[in-house]
This record gives C-alpha cells, sequence and structure tokens, in this order.
C-alpha cells in the first residue's frame, strides 16, 4: 500500500506552507496523509490512531519511520493540523495519481493493448470506457436541528457572551443585568418536552425565545457603552456573536413573514457552514451536511465537486466528463447517470461527442418496444448501480455517514480521505483475489474432511491436520 501513494510527488506542495525559520520541524507529507488514511482505514478516532501507530511496527513504516519506536510520533491533536493543512485539492490528486498507479500495475497486459490501439489510432482516438455519475450527501455530526432548539442554543450564547462582558466592568455597574434565563429555560422546556405540538404552541414559544435574545442583545450594548470591549471575548465566543445574531436574524424573518425556508439557513451554531440539503429519499427527505458529486470509472471512484449549498448535479456532467477526457486521453463510450441528468442540454452535448447517454429519450414512450432496448435500459441500470454500492461501502464501512470533523476545510479534507481509502481497498481486494484465482490454479487439493475434532485437508498428495482451535485463531 505505501508503494502504490506518490509520497515524495506531493511533498513539496505540502511543505511550502511551512517557514524554514520558524517553528518546530514539520512532519512528512508521508506521515501526515499516512496517519489520515489509518484513521480512516481502522474507523477509529485521533487518540485510537495515535496508541495503533505506537505499538505496530507496520503502520509506523507505512508513514514513514525508518526504525520501531515504542514513543508516540506526534500528539493527537496533531491530526487535527494535518487536515488543516492537506487540503481535499491534494487529497484528489493524489487521488488520481494513486489510481493510475494502480492501473498499470494490475493491468499490463490491457496498458499493453491500449498502446496498441493508441498507436492506430493517433488521428482520431475512438471513445472507450463507461463513466457513471451521481451525487450524494455527507452529513454532518449535529443534531437534528428545530426552530426553537435553536434559538435556545442563541439564547445560552447571548448569556455567557453577557457573564463575559461583566465581569469587565464589574465594579463600574450597581446590578448585573437581568437576562431571565430559568424563566427562558422553562418556556423552551414547555414546548420542547411535549410530544405533540401545535402550530400555535410552537410558534408562540419561538416568539418567545425571539423576545429573550433580543432583550439579551439590548443588554450587550448597554455593557459596551459602559466600557466593555468585545476585543476581551476569545476568538470562539466573537464567532458565536457574530453566528448568533445572524441566526436571530434569520429566524426573526422566517416569524414576521411566515416562512418555511431562507437562504443560507444555518442549522448549527457551532457548524455554520452546514446547510439544509433537501434528498427527497424515503426516511431521509433532507439532510445536513455537504452535496458532493463523483464518477466512477473501471472500478475507482473519484470526487469531483463538494459543496455546502445545495445544487443541481446536472450542471456537473460536462466538467466530470472533460475531466475524464483529461485523465485517460478519450471520451468515454457511455455515461451512466439517473433522470435528473438526462436534460436536453447534456443529451446534445453527449451526442456532438458520440457519448452515449443512458435512459429512456424524452417524450412520449414508444408503443413497440423491442427486446434489445429493454435489454440496453436493464444493462445501463445494472451499470449505474456500481456507484451506487460504493456510496454505500462509504457510508456503511467508512466514515460518510457522519463527517466528524468540525471546521469547513478539514472536513471536506476528511470526505476527500474516504474516496481516497476506498480506492486502496478496491486495489487491496483485486490483488488479493488474483493471488487466490492463481493459488487455486497451481495448488491441487481436494474438499476438506471434518471430523469431530480436526480438519484434514489434502494439498499436493499430502494430508494436512488442522485442529479446530488452531482454526478459530
Amino acid at each position: 500500500m505505501a508503494d502504490l501513494i506518490p509520497w515524495k510527488e506531493f511533498e513539496s506542495e505540502y511543505s511550502s506552507g511551512f517557514s524554514p525559520e520558524m517553528g518546530a520541524p514539520a512532519k512528512s507529507f508521508r506521515m501526515a496523509l499516512g496517519a489520515l488514511i489509518i484513521k480512516e482505514k481502522l474507523g477509529i478516532s485521533d487518540r485510537e490512531t495515535v496508541e495503533q501507530i505506537k505499538e505496530n511496527p507496520y503502520l509506523q513504516y507505512f508513514i514513514g519511520m525508518s526504525s520501531y519506536s515504542n514513543e508516540s510520533p506526534f500528539d493527537a491533536s496533531m491530526l487535527v493540523h494535518f487536515r488543516s493543512r492537506i487540503s481535499a485539492d491534494i487529497v484528489n490528486k493524489v487521488n488520481q495519481e494513486m489510481v493510475k498507479k494502480m492501473l498499470e500495475t494490475t493491468s499490463s497486459q490491457e496498458a499493453e493493448k491500449k498502446t496498441e490501439l493508441e498507436e492506430k489510432e493517433v488521428i482520431e482516438p475512438k471513445n472507450r470506457g463507461k463513466l457513471i455519475l451521481d451525487a450524494t450527501c455527507a452529513p454532518g455530526d449535529i443534531s437534528y436541528p428545530t426552530d426553537i432548539g435553536l434559538l435556545n442554543q442563541a439564547r445560552k450564547q447571548t448569556e455567557k457572551i453577557i457573564d463575559s462582558l461583566y465581569e469587565q466592568i464589574k465594579g463600574q455597574l450597581e446590578k448585573k443585568p437581568r437576562t431571565y434565563r430559568e424563566i427562558a429555560r422553562r418556556d423552551y422546556l414547555e414546548v420542547a418536552k411535549k410530544r405533540r405540538v401545535s402550530h400555535k404552541e410552537r410558534t408562540k414559544g419561538i416568539k418567545k425565545q425571539l423576545q429573550y435574545i433580543k432583550r439579551n442583545f439590548s443588554h450587550i450594548q448597554q455593557l459596551i457603552i459602559a466600557g466593555a470591549t468585545l476585543e476581551q471575548l476569545s476568538n470562539r465566543q466573537y464567532k458565536m456573536l457574530l453566528v448568533v445574531t445572524e441566526v436571530y436574524r434569520q429566524q426573526l424573518w422566517l416569524s414576521e413573514n411566515k416562512k418555511q425556508s431562507i437562504d443560507d439557513r444555518i442549522v448549527s451554531l457551532s457548524q455554520p457552514h452546514i446547510r439544509p440539503i433537501v434528498r427527497g429519499k424515503a426516511g431521509k427527505a433532507v439532510e445536513f451536511g455537504a452535496k458532493l458529486s463523483a464518477s466512477y470509472y473501471n472500478g475507482y471512484v473519484f470526487l469531483d465537486h463538494i459543496s455546502w449549498d445545495n445544487f443541481n448535479e446536472s450542471g456537473d456532467l460536462k466538467a466530470q466528463v472533460e475531466a475524464f477526457k483529461n485523465y485517460t486521453g478519450y471520451y468515454p463510450e457511455s455515461v451512466h447517470v439517473d433522470k435528473i441528468y438526462r436534460t436536453r442540454k447534456n443529451r446534445a452535448w453527449c451526442k456532438d461527442r458520440g457519448i452515449r447517454i443512458s435512459g429512456v429519450p424524452l417524450g412520449r414512450p414508444p408503443k413497440n418496444v423491442s427486446k434489445e432496448q429493454k435489454k440496453q435500459a436493464q444493462e445501463d441500470e445494472r451499470i449505474r448501480n456500481s456507484i451506487e454500492g460504493k456510496f454505500g461501502q462509504a457510508k456503511r464501512r467508512f466514515s460518510l455517514s457522519r463527517v466528524m470533523a468540525k471546521l469547513s476545510h478539514t472536513s471536506q479534507t476528511a470526505i476527500s480521505i474516504t474516496f481516497l481509502v476506498m480506492n486502496l481497498s478496491t486495489h487491496l481486494s483485486r490483488v488479493f483475489c488474483a493471488f487466490l484465482c492463481l493459488f487455486l490454479k497451481t495448488t491441487p487439493f481436494l474438499p476438506p474432511v471434518i471430523t469431530k475434532n480436526n480438519i484434514v485437508l489434502k494439498i499436493n498428495n499430502k494430508n494436512l491436520s488442522l485442529t479446530l482451535a488452531s482454526v478459530a485463531n
């Protein structure tokens, strides 16, 4: 696995952000990216990743250590810096270069055939391969947002800010501003604890929380006039004040205009970059996280576009096909997509380049459909299901179903790492299958004879007896 990843090619790009004169010596790109790959591959936390590397010589070799050491190579908090320094673009570049190397090592015969074809077709290369496109959502690690719950959290944050500002001028004011926090919490629980809340009760509870926040904002203004400064607040508190102000503005507009949606809606105070993504899927009509579009080719998947705002994935088809051409040198023979991609513009664009787009043609369906057309439609849908399986693997086996990173750019890096590790797993499974096929061809054996206490295998005309305890181990 270590030989497949181009560590040295991206070392200079990674180290360009460091100063040669200031700070402690930086960790290498191999150590940074290797630690993130180990974390994603094993599905463990940052602290557990460091502990696994500490006691495993194979993992230490993977991250570039020259000899075994019982000490931790870095602190667990360094993984946060690794995710910040390695952008999603760098990970995607590593993924593409790595897949190129995999295809060269696993299919040398196919590469020779392709070179022969390319020599014959230097003038007009034909379209080859099948490209599969689809989009999905990577939910963030937030609680399910409700308007009254979000306002209650915002009210608590304003109370903490009032406490911090009051400590600066404690001797200048006679009394601390009253925030009615106990009454506000009681009003919130009166609505939140009910199993079924009517629209009137919910609206009344939201208005009460908005009034409490408005009063707290006036107290903050009074404290600033009295001599308190926002510069004394921590960076987290100042950022939280800005987020709470925007949440109050959005919820006040929704309440006054009796609307259900607003642009750039904030659904989490700790992660204000997360947006609601309307998916329309069964069980999850709305997901809260990053929307991404991906392409699938020859068993490997690539992350093409990621955004925290909702977007129409059909607009990415042209860019994804052009990226495929730049990567392989030719256009795909067919593009397999779902219904949302099959617009008139995309169909016309693919037709001009000799690309067949999957699915039935637009307009009224014909009365008489031949068996070949039905078979072709079933085959296209079967091929398209492979990218759905990749998304299922990313969400069930890996961490795409719940991105634990908190910042916007670190979350994007974590998502791109998932696709890189999936391609590594695909290649390793193919190598294992090739080894198993070679082993079965060269090693004649008979079915095992299972007795009460042991298993007898006959390999190369020799009996090999295994106890049940050894098989379990």
